[in-house]
């Protein structure tokens, strides 16, 4: 079997990555690109080397799409796919609102169709290793998680969306805090129950916050802290992390989901970090084309988007109200 598969805008940064992965997996066709953006949408489909089509088009082309859109308009272009019976895999976060959140995971459900989140830390090798380990109960019973997700502000934050609140829905806690959220929902089983959050920005021009931590309950009543920050200076050896530890009653769990690199010494360039180490794209990619394939659910679910949605959605309270808050999960 064939998968058609299309992307639905070529807003966001990863859209070339995505490009490429289904460019290049067996079993696929990658049959064009659509934008709303046309002179935008135009580009990318010649530097992908592939077809611009218009929404209609592009949908009955289609078996499955990838929304790569602004973080505001994923529902727009999720709920034109779902009443095209197209199954989805949505960037995330899946939603900058729980009530835009929860009518993608009510619209897909309702059409039938399979929707994924771009969630690809699960996929990979140190992630997979530690939630074994964790399963075998190697460091007992969870006490502390502590988790970053830092990167740098550069050019993509300052003359892109993402620091725009009309398309981001705001900054870096919008950005990075789904990941590792997802990454401790998955490995641990416990959901976030409180959220007490701080939020600072440094940079100059900037409307959001580019700097975040977020200090959490569990449903265990372990505590949960996370630095999601876009702080890493301009000349640091590498984009950023994610990493998570996990320290229990018998032991500790420490991932560091990219530091499978080399480090590279240039004449005149300073240090920079290599990555040589599995792709976590290339998994959730493999994950979404398998489940259409084989009519199962994705690893990373529409109803995960829609939790650690409220996850995000509860900092931006607690930052605004200056206290914790509990979360609240849609029904």
């Amino acid at each position: 079997m064939t998968l058609r598969m299309g992307l639905l805008s070529t807003a966001h940064v990863h859209t070339s990555g995505f490009a490429s992965r289904l460019e290049s997996m067996a079993d696929v066709e990658f049959v064009g690109v659509t934008d709303d953006d046309v002179e935008r949408g135009r580009e990318a489909a010649s530097r992908f080397e592939t077809s611009f089509l218009d929404p209609d088009g592009l949908l009955s082309s289609v078996d499955a799409a990838v929304v790569s859109s602004t973080n505001t308009t994923h529902r727009r272009w999720v709920e034109q796919a779902a009443a095209a019976g197209v199954d989805v895999l949505c960037e995330k976060p899946l939603a900058t609102t729980l009530e835009d959140a929860k009518a993608i995971v009510d619209v897909c459900s309702d059409a039938g169709v399979r929707l994924g989140v771009c969630m690809p830390l699960p996929f990979s090798v140190p992630a997979k290793r530690a939630k074994a380990a964790y399963e075998a109960g190697e460091i007992g019973d969870l006490r502390v998680a502590v988790g970053t997700n830092r990167a740098w502000l550069r050019d993509r934050h300052l003359t892109g969306w993402s620091a725009d609140p009309e398309a981001a829905g705001g900054g870096a806690a919008m950005d990075h805090t789904v990941h590792v959220v997802n990454l401790v929902r998955w490995i641990t089983g416990e959901e976030v129950v409180e959220v007490n959050a701080e939020f600072a920005t440094m940079h100059d021009g900037l409307e959001v916050e580019d700097v975040n931590v977020l200090s959490m309950e569990l449903s265990d009543g372990s505590v949960f802290t996370l630095d999601g920050s876009w702080d890493r200076p301009d000349d640091w050896n590498y984009w950023g992390d994610a990493t998570l530890t996990l320290i229990g009653t018998g032991g500790e769990l420490s991932i560091d989901v990219f530091d499978q690199t080399l480090k590279r010494t240039r004449d005149g360039e300073g240090i920079d970090d290599v990555y040589w180490g599995s792709i976590p794209d290339e998994g959730l990619f493999l994950d979404f084309v398998d489940a259409v394939e084989n009519d199962r659910p994705p690893l990373v679910t529409g109803e995960d988007g829609l939790r650690e949605a409220a996850v995000v959605l509860a900092a931006y309270e607690s930052d605004e109200r200056g206290g914790p808050v509990a979360v609240e999960y849609p029904r």
